[in-house]
């Protein structure tokens, strides 16, 4: 049986937390909930919903994804998983649609599947305007350096756990996403996007909801897509 982990960043998301952790298929090995220095209830929400929380103090997206990693990496060798998904703990994403997402892995042995946040399967601001711009831009630069077939970068994905140790990931805050991407191009890994629904989140979005954090978030994708299109 194919073993999956699931990790969840999540910075105060007490309401959202359970019920993301209830839709996701039963068939996962193990939900994990990296509490990214939230000041509400949401490890204790993540505790009495199922999941194994972990407290990452360093603010950022990317630290709360590698303390996940970390925590994988200290299974037991026979315990390891095959796949690793990375899902959003505000429950724009639909976790019942993980078994979609694993689905090319699985039955194609594709090494890495992006769920992509089309627009017909898109609830009416769900995504804003700086959003769906930086995601064209950022997927079109990437189509332009790299032949790349992506159209989103969307944090709903999946990949395996073996190639996921070989990207050696690194970024620590907004750029995570996109260096997964750009590090899957440049070894050439087979990847396939496929289409989710996507719905609007609880509460107020800490990077697309603020100027600050969409500026910056800018910024660290053109960053990491310049980086390694001169690399």
């Amino acid at each position: 049986m194919t073993k999956i982990v699931v990790i969840i960043p999540a910075y105060n998301e007490e309401e959202s937390i359970p019920l993301v952790i209830k839709d996701i298929p039963k068939n996962v090995q193990e939900v994990i909930v990296v509490s990214n220095n939230s000041t509400d209830n949401t490890e204790e929400h993540a505790k009495k919903a199922g999941a194994s929380v972990l407290v990452e103090h360093k603010k950022g997206y990317g630290y709360a994804c590698l303390k996940g990693m970390d925590y994988v990496a200290s299974f037991d060798y026979t315990e390891r998983p095959d796949i690793v998904v990375f899902l959003d703990g505000d429950y724009s994403d639909y976790p019942e649609e993980l078994t979609k997402i694993v689905q090319p892995i699985i039955e194609e042995n594709v090494d890495f599947v992006v769920g992509a946040r089309v627009k017909e399967l898109r609830e009416e601001g769900s995504m804003t305007g700086p959003q769906i711009f930086g995601n064209w831009l950022a997927t079109a630069l990437m189509k332009l350096f790299f032949r790349s077939t992506f159209t989103d970068l969307g944090p709903f994905r999946a990949i395996k756990y073996d190639k996921l140790l070989d990207l050696k990931m690194e970024d620590k805050t907004y750029g995570w996403t996109v260096e997964m991407q750009l590090k899957a191009l440049k070894q050439k890994l087979s990847y396939r996007e496929i289409p989710v629904n996507y719905r609007n989140r609880i509460g107020v979005s800490k990077v697309s909801g603020t100027i600050k954090g969409a500026i910056f978030a800018g910024v660290k994708i053109l960053a990491w897509i310049f980086k390694y299109s001169f690399k």
